[in-house]
């Protein structure tokens, strides 16, 4: 009778803590590669295995765009990134970057890549960076106005972020560096380090606040001008992994997605733990895990994410 009580008791704490979202949409039952939601919950834009790159307008909840990066439907696009101000977004697939103008839904820029992509960012001016595999990054600006190379890093670059002017740059390796430099001309102003793999980099708009987190658990958030530490997030795992990260609410608060279904709210002054939700699957998934590719603070009291399930999910604070 103890046992049954106590797995009545854990379960029931369980569901009270990954509470289902207030609100559920399925965007697509197609497999997925990436996701990301535009900073006002406006948009998602979402690459399909087979139907291409869809740009969604959440308000009208109908696809508005839809892109063909490369010569086929059938998308090779990995990763994605929306500005700041919904203005660009940008598609990348191993060898390639297309930038594309949300109000016409054309294209204002084509790349090869030198060496395998890794991750994308875009500024609100449309200033987009490209992490590579070779350890550099790529720095491009819309038709064509210009092209530099940084090459602060020695191992493959993971993540990169970009502020909302397009004039600095975060990125972040396999050598567990953090690497702050200028856009405009290569030029190193910050270095981190952390003791292991870099998953995740993100950057306040405004370029004020750095923030990292590796393979091991290990996160933390610097002031991007003096390079002095702000806060460590307060994780008690032996692992955590991020596959998104977004500074919200006036910059005083992050959110994170994992991997492993999970989003978390954080305080950006103390690293503290606010709240933790847990994304779905759909019924019909067989797949029963979920990575949470892009979190958002559409409004001061929502928190949205969407996952590798094709699922917007929208929670109250």
């Amino acid at each position: 009778m103890y046992r049954v009580l106590l797995m009545f008791f854990c379960s029931f704490f369980l569901f009270a803590c990954h509470p289902n979202a207030d609100h559920s949409v399925v965007l697509t039952s197609d497999a997925t590669y990436s996701a990301t939601l535009s900073q006002d919950g406006q948009y998602a834009l979402i690459s399909t295995a087979n139907n291409g790159v869809q740009l969604w307008s959440l308000t009208e909840n109908s696809i508005k765009y839809h892109w063909i990066h490369g010569a086929t439907n059938s998308s090779n696009v990995f990763d994605t990134a929306i500005a700041n101000n919904s203005a660009y977004a940008a598609t990348l697939s191993s060898d390639s970057l297309a930038l594309w103008d949300l109000a016409t839904g054309q294209s204002v820029g084509w790349w090869t890549l030198p060496s395998y992509a890794q991750s994308v960012a875009v500024a609100s001016n449309g200033h987009a960076l490209v992490g590579l595999a070779d350890g550099s990054v790529m720095s491009l600006k819309p038709n064509n106005q210009g092209l530099i190379q940084f090459l602060g890093h020695q191992e493959k670059v993971n993540s990169v972020a970009i502020s909302d002017d397009g004039l600095v740059a975060l990125s972040g390796g396999n050598d567990g560096q953090i690497r702050l430099w200028q856009t405009q001309t290569g030029q190193p102003l910050q270095q981190w380090q952390l003791s292991s793999r870099i998953t995740k980099v993100a950057l306040s708009g405004d370029g004020k606040l750095s923030f990292a987190g590796d393979i091991t658990g290990n996160a933390a958030i610097w002031l991007s001008s003096t390079s002095e530490s702000v806060s460590k997030l307060a994780i008690y795992r032996r692992q955590m992994n991020f596959s998104t990260a977004r500074f919200v609410n006036k910059n005083t608060q992050i959110l994170t997605g994992t991997p492993s279904k999970e989003v978390f709210l954080w305080q950006v002054s103390s690293g503290e733990r606010i709240k933790r939700w847990q994304v779905q699957v759909t019924k019909n998934s067989q797949n029963r895990g979920a990575v949470v590719y892009s979190v958002t603070q559409p409004t001061p009291q929502t928190v949205s994410s969407v996952s590798s399930q094709g699922l917007l999910e929208t929670w109250q604070l």
